[in-house]
């Protein structure tokens, strides 16, 4: 019966397409935004955790966020890129329904199947687009993909390692004052090995677990806003 419901069910015209399909852009691309400033609000608190371990001298714990911050802002570029290329499609998309008031169909676009394809390799919106891909592929805009775009996407969560000069840059610029007053070499040994506390140091093993469990606390926030 809903199959023969779906056969019966008049088609959306051109016009009506590009509406469900430009909204849909737009409130994925206010999602993108607001990931955007949770991952910044984060980062401001990450920062502050930087600042507070280099004043206690533990430039592991340190680095170690730092690192965190690297990715979260490889995240947030990538994500001003897709939001870019939702913007791209949705404009060609239009000149796509120009052409169809003329010929009376939407016509397929190369331009628009690129930035699809593109954005399923996305991590971020890799499910969405696949998704968008389906109604534009039966509407006759794109081809069917016989990638496996979104296989690779979903596989590969972030596969780019961060640089000693990406982390070294970061944390310089947020605790280079205090990590500057350390000597050189006592502040590289530092950011090499974890700091070892004396077994007779009661406080001092528990300061070192909670500075670990704090660690842990601030990465998990970060992972979550930047899935």
């Amino acid at each position: 019966m809903e199959k023969v419901m779906n056969m019966i069910k008049p088609k959306p015209n051109p016009q009506q397409q590009l509406r469900d399909w430009q909204h849909k852009l737009r409130q994925e691309c206010r999602n993108i935004e607001r990931q955007i400033r949770d991952i910044q609000r984060e980062e401001r608190n990450v920062q502050k955790a930087i600042r507070d371990a280099a004043k206690r001298n533990d430039m592991v714990s340190a680095k170690a966020l730092a690192k965190e911050i690297v990715r979260s802002r490889r995240t947030v570029n990538r994500l001003h890129e897709n939001k870019a290329q939702m913007n791209s499609i949705s404009m060609h998309l239009g000149e796509s329904v120009a052409i169809a008031r003329t010929v009376g169909h939407l016509s397929k676009s190369a331009e628009v199947m690129k930035l699809v394809n593109n954005l399923m390799k996305a991590p971020e919106v890799a499910v969405t687009m696949q998704e968008f891909s389906k109604e534009m592929t039966k509407a006759g805009v794109i081809e069917e993909f016989v990638n496996d775009a979104l296989d690779d996407a979903l596989d590969s969560e972030d596969i780019e390692e961060e640089t000693e000069e990406e982390v070294d840059k970061v944390l310089t610029a947020i605790a280079g004052e205090t990590a500057a007053q350390l000597p050189e070499a006592v502040r590289k040994e530092k950011m090499k090995q974890p700091a070892q506390a004396a077994p007779q140091e009661e406080e001092a093993i528990a300061e070192g677990v909670d500075d670990e469990e704090e660690l842990e606390e601030i990465r998990a926030r970060l992972a979550k806003v930047r899935s």
